[in-house]
């Protein structure tokens, strides 16, 4: 079973951390989940990691503003602040050895703003890479599966309403008003097939977001560029996945970032939607063990994991 802590950052937010495995494990994985979301939207991920990396330790935490974490003061609702936070994380709960870091959508963002903002310590720290759904370019290629110019209407709506969602503090959505908005909820984030308990689950996550993280984040979200942070880490071992459905991130975020890391192994998956742990959680385990396999058999001989 997941043993709960917490952790208190630096301006007393608290964070929900969950962990699994041996505590003197040689390779931990942290996966870090999307905007809205938290840490159950890698369940089948944690299921399949028990049953084929026992020896491995995995870290799930829901960001500020999310899940059973704390808000935050709105000036914080950045990426930035999440890399600062990742950063924390990993001091606290897993201050020594490799890691593996695994990311969805804000996750990936959140990733690549901690190897830009603390390039020391990502270097020393971090062994391997998956991004999943997620992009280096802000929205450049968001367009929601529409035409550029409803995407434009679309985008100039979505801000608007995020920048008063901000301003709303550690209020949650009406769980009736989040009902009523499933089908819309189902059509941005799901492709072709859609299970009912995936959807219940992200309805229930987005249900405990704050509306200030709803709406703070989104600045951050739609402006952050790092591409050229990523062109620094092409010597890890990575992975990058789509689904060719995604309306949020389509395709070419994730090639760019392959573009960027030439090593990595790219999957776009037909008929997913940005919601590939649920969607496809195949492709996703063998990304992800592909990318462990690699960095357990970089260890060396006597600390090598055996999974």
């Amino acid at each position: 079973m997941p043993e709960p802590t917490e952790v208190r950052l630096g301006d007393d937010v608290r964070l929900h951390v969950e962990t699994t495995g041996p505590t003197d494990a040689e390779v931990t994985a942290v996966l870090l989940h999307g905007w809205t979301l938290d840490g159950r939207s890698w369940h089948r991920q944690l299921a399949a990691l028990r049953e084929t990396f026992g020896s491995v330790r995995v870290v799930t935490y829901d960001a500020r503003g999310h899940g059973r974490s704390s808000c935050m003061a709105l000036p914080t609702a950045t990426l930035a602040q999440l890399g600062d936070d990742l950063a924390a994380v990993l001091d606290t709960v897993a201050p020594t050895g490799p890691v593996v870091l695994v990311g969805h959508s804000m996750g990936g963002m959140t990733i690549m703003e901690y190897a830009h903002r603390h390039p020391d310590h990502f270097s020393r720290r971090t062994a391997g890479l998956v991004f999943v759904s997620t992009t280096a370019e802000g929205h450049t290629h968001t367009v929601y599966g529409l035409s550029p110019r409803i995407a434009r209407i679309i985008r100039l709506a979505e801000t608007t309403g995020a920048g008063v969602l901000a301003r709303c503090g550690a209020w949650r959505p009406p769980r009736a008003l989040l009902r009523a908005l499933r089908p819309s909820i189902r059509w941005m984030l799901f492709g072709d097939s859609c299970d009912a308990t995936d959807i219940r689950l992200v309805t229930s996550a987005v249900a405990r977001a704050s509306l200030r993280s709803i709406g703070g984040f989104r600045a951050s979200i739609g402006t952050q560029h790092r591409l050229a942070t990523l062109t620094a880490l092409a010597h890890l071992p990575a992975a990058a996945l789509v689904g060719d459905r995604d309306r949020l991130t389509p395709p070419p975020c994730a090639q760019s970032i392959a573009a960027a890391l030439p090593a990595t192994e790219l999957t776009v998956c037909p008929g997913a939607g940005h919601m590939l742990m649920m969607e496809r959680p195949e492709e996703v385990n063998a990304a992800l063990a592909g990318v462990l396999r690699r960095v357990l058999d970089d260890l060396p001989a006597g600390q090598r994991v055996l999974g």
